[in-house]
């Protein structure tokens, strides 16, 4: 009886020591990987990502953010582990203005950024005088004014860069009103105003057809997204997993039948 009583308690450590060592390889492949995502494609194309992650082990928990600013914050500070919602002059600027120590570590799709109206079917019909709504931040609020430069109804300062502001016009020949607003708000402000820039993923939240824009951005530039991390995790695995997977045949095709040239990969 002895000897059966040995034999089982030494099977039972035997499967408690192998369960034991089951357990956290099992915690290791079902890795928890916090995304801050705006609005509309951006979270729609990483629930594509997400089943593709979930076959190499990465559980992707995509959080949704209403605004601009917070989602750096919330990286830096180590409450996500990645986002995907903004280009790199936004994260440039972010960084010097900020101290984040978060950065690129792949490209993601172009968002061409667009003017619309409620009340005028083209910009030619936009008044003198009328009020532009545009995004506060630097960096997409001086994209768009570099929009209505390189279309002719402003002229900016001489080496402005790619973020220009409101004191750097120094020919506006329709007397444009320029209002400046969160991002977020511009589509709200279309009852309130002539023509409002607006982002796509805004455009898309909102209802609003992107290919209904009066002024268009061309497809280039140095306006293409990416994702961020923390400098301090940009070369663990898990980086190169989300990025690779996001690079598939498989997500691009599903961004060009998805948005129809309106949202372009970037890679």
């Amino acid at each position: 009886m002895t000897t059966s009583f040995t034999r089982r308690a030494a099977l039972a450590a035997g499967l408690a020591l192998t369960l034991g060592a089951a357990v956290p390889a099992l915690a290791q492949q079902n890795q928890v990987i916090r995304v801050g995502v705006s609005p509309g494609p951006h979270a729609e194309i990483l629930e594509k990502v997400k089943p593709l992650l979930a076959k190499q082990g990465i559980d992707l928990k995509i959080i949704e953010f209403s605004d601009y600013v917070v989602p750096n914050q919330a990286l830096d500070a180590g409450e996500l582990e990645a986002n995907s919602f903004q280009h790199k002059p936004y994260l440039d600027n972010q960084v010097k203005d900020r101290g984040f120590k978060i950065e690129s570590v792949g490209l993601t799709v172009n968002f061409p950024i667009g003017i619309y109206s409620s009340k005028y079917k083209s910009w030619a019909e936009i008044p003198d005088g009328a009020t532009i709504a545009i995004p506060n931040d630097p960096t997409n609020g001086g994209r768009i004014l570099l929009l209505l430069q390189d279309k002719g109804v402003l002229k900016l300062k001489d080496g402005v860069g790619f973020k220009p502001t409101v004191a750097d016009i120094t020919g506006n020949p329709k007397k444009l009103k320029i209002l400046e607003l969160d991002a977020a708000q511009t589509p709200r402000s279309l009852t309130d105003v002539a023509a409002a820039a607006i982002n796509t993923n805004y455009a898309v939240d909102a209802k609003i057809d992107p290919a209904s824009a009066i002024l268009r951005e061309d497809a280039k530039g140095p306006y293409v997204n990416l994702i961020a991390v923390r400098t301090a995790d940009k070369d663990k695995p898990w980086v190169k997993t989300l990025v690779d997977t996001y690079h598939t045949p498989e997500i691009k095709a599903f961004i060009a039948e998805r948005f129809k040239g309106v949202v372009l990969a970037g890679w």
